[in-house]
């Protein structure tokens, strides 16, 4: 069966990286939209792409919105410091909320209409140029065809899909990465490795997508403790980085799965960054489809060293899970009280959030048939 492989026009990564894209940026026209949040300003960050610009004579504007998960409101404030300054392209530099709302941006300069038109649908006019600088290692969103933007008039998270939505550049520089804090480096390498596993256990998985969702769950397993013990750790940055773009290019090919349905739900009404609600239900998650999927387990188990030729398939994959398991504990990810959700509350909304996440269709790339009740018992377990 033939599949389509989508991917950036063009990946410039390591260290250095951003120095090694001056030229290619000043093909992209004089003025940009920088889509940022005031974070990046304060780091630092923001004014390294600054210095490269300047030093391309690319003019530039600065839209530093974008502190908190990406909504409508935050998307329609970026477009109008878009047309107001005439830009010609889109850099969004940060974690996957500016790269997100860039490219949403981007869709609704030449798309008509109101961004909640377009949710679930595929976006088929060419947005201008976007190139993406993540400072975090673990959306991928660099590199897919995707974006999620709350609707804050419906308190849902919104999916715009389509091939126009890839950048035409990500700059994946490690540097960039030094700068995360402990618990934002911990949640998204866990939020990337979910994606490098759901692409791999998804219906839609296929060869080529598959080589780098391997890759990059065997590069996110032996690397993210190092970077979260040891921030300073470049060597390994760079290879976190690299696994989180991998990963992205996996699951913007073969999709994911249940544990990113479930988890927009929780973002959307409880407001918990993404990785980290992805990170609470790895595990669980990965229980209820073991049954489904042991033979990719298995190749998991392999890839980062915990299978034995002694296990059944059923042993290794159980192995598999275990050591994923393990990591999110040294990693110290929280449990939902642990970042102050009402208990009460979550259990009133359950009903709401196992329909939002069948809605999304998600769950359906699930190699085990997904119910309604497979997902309330899984939201209740997160309290067990």
């Amino acid at each position: 069966m033939a599949n389509i492989f989508q991917i950036p026009k063009k990946i410039i990564a390591g260290k250095d990286a951003l120095q090694l894209s001056e030229q290619t940026l000043s093909t992209f026209g004089k003025k940009v939209l920088i889509v940022t949040d005031d974070i990046m300003i304060k780091l630092g960050n923001v004014k390294k792409l600054q210095n490269v610009l300047e030093e391309i004579s690319v003019d530039y504007v600065i839209y530093s919105g974008v502190n908190g998960e990406p909504t409508d409101k935050m998307v329609e404030e970026g477009i109008n410091v878009y047309k107001e300054h005439e830009c010609e392209f889109l850099i969004a530099i940060g974690g996957g909320s500016p790269i997100d709302t860039m490219k949403a941006i981007g869709a609704m300069i030449t798309n008509s209409g109101n961004i909640r038109d377009y949710n679930g649908k595929i976006i088929e006019k060419e947005p201008p140029i976007l190139v993406a600088i993540p400072t975090t290692a673990g959306t991928g969103s660099e590199a897919t065809k995707v974006t999620i933007i709350t609707d804050t008039k419906n308190n849902i998270k919104m999916l715009l899909q389509g091939g126009k939505l890839i950048p035409t550049l990500a700059i994946v520089d490690p540097v960039f990465t030094l700068t995360a804090p402990k618990g934002i480096t911990a949640a998204t390498g866990v939020d990337a490795l979910t994606h490098a596993i759901e692409a791999y256990t998804s219906r839609k998985a296929f060869p080529l997508a598959d080589t780098f969702a391997i890759s990059a769950v065997k590069k996110l397993y032996n690397n993210l403790l190092r970077v979260y013990e040891d921030g300073l750790d470049i060597k390994s940055r760079e290879i976190v980085a690299t696994a989180a773009t991998e990963a992205g290019i996996a699951f913007n090919n073969s999709s994911v799965t249940i544990v990113h349905g479930m988890s927009r739900p929780i973002g959307a009404l409880f407001h918990v960054p993404h990785g980290l609600s992805n990170a609470v239900l790895l595990e669980k998650c990965l229980r209820f489809l073991k049954s489904g999927a042991i033979d990719r387990l298995v190749d998991l188990a392999k890839a980062i060293g915990v299978y034995d030729i002694k296990m059944t398939d059923e042993e290794a994959a159980d192995k598999f899970i275990e050591a994923i398991s393990e990591l999110l504990k040294k990693l110290e990810i929280p449990n939902l009280e642990a970042l102050k959700i009402d208990k009460d509350l979550f259990f009133d909304n359950i009903d709401k959030m196992a329909k939002d996440a069948l809605d999304s269709g998600s769950p359906a790339n699930t190699r085990k048939v997904v119910a309604r009740e497979d997902i309330v018992s899984i939201y209740k377990e997160l309290w067990s």
